[in-house]
Order: structure tokens, then C-alpha cells, then sequence
């Protein structure tokens, strides 16, 4: 084998060019997204905590989510819950969206972050935009 020079450079070549991606990113990180939530008016009254704190929802909001759908769709129970002295529909876009009303700059800001694809709008459709 008389080439195992050009042999040896090309594959360190390959390797630069297919390691770059990874080297290249050392040290950096992007910026945590913070959704944007403006609490609108609900009923002549402004709503301001969420049906968990926070730090749950951050975590666990997708199985709160589940658990409603379980119940509104499999078992026909559509139930309300009282936040703040007004009643919202256990419902993402008749509950959830009151508040959290812009997608792309709540929902979309942490899902992409997170490069996380949920199935909410396989079945629901997207909401209207609205800034508030």
C-alpha cells in the first residue's frame, strides 16, 4: 500500500469536517427561554396563579394535560375548576389558552428549546394569536 499517507490525511480530514458540529459548540449554551405570559382579563377578573405552581408545571404539565384528556374524552367528564374566584373549564384551549394565549411566544419558546414536538395540535386546532 503505498498511498497510506493520503490515506491517513484524508481520513483526519473526515474527521475534522464530521467532529466539527460537537468542537465547535464547546462552552457555549443557549439562553434559557422565559415564556411570555400576560394575564388577560377572565370574567372582569385578573386571574394570576395557575392551577399548579410553577415548578410543577414547568415539569409535569403534559401529564395534567393527558389526565384531562383521559377524562373529558374516555370517560365523558367535563369538569371545572375555581382559580382565583373564576371558573375555567378543565380544557387546553378553553382553559389554558385564556391565559397563555400567545403559542409561539409561551409554548413554542420551551418546546423548540427543548427540540420537544407535542401532539396537542394533531387534534386541536392552533390557536388565534393574540397578544395581550
Amino acid at each position: 500500500m503505498y498511498d497510506k499517507g493520503k490515506v491517513i490525511v484524508g481520513l483526519v480530514v473526515f474527521l475534522g469536517f464530521a467532529t466539527f458540529p460537537f468542537y465547535n459548540n464547546i462552552g457555549k449554551k443557549s439562553a434559557v427561554p422565559e415564556p411570555n405570559l400576560k394575564t388577560p382579563v377572565i370574567e372582569q377578573m385578573v386571574v394570576k396563579k395557575c392551577i399548579e405552581p410553577k415548578e410543577i408545571m414547568r415539569g409535569e404539565h403534559m401529564q395534567i394535560l393527558n389526565q384531562w384528556r383521559d377524562t373529558v374524552v374516555r370517560e365523558g367528564e367535563r369538569k371545572k375548576m375555581t382559580i382565583g374566584g373564576v371558573e375555567i373549564d378543565t380544557s387546553l384551549q378553553k382553559g389554558c389558552l385564556h391565559c397563555h394565549s400567545n403559542k409561539k411566544k409561551f409554548c413554542d419558546a420551551c418546546h423548540n428549546y427543548l427540540s420537544v414536538k407535542p401532539y396537542c395540535w394533531d387534534c386541536h386546532f392552533d390557536p388565534k394569536e393574540r397578544d395581550v
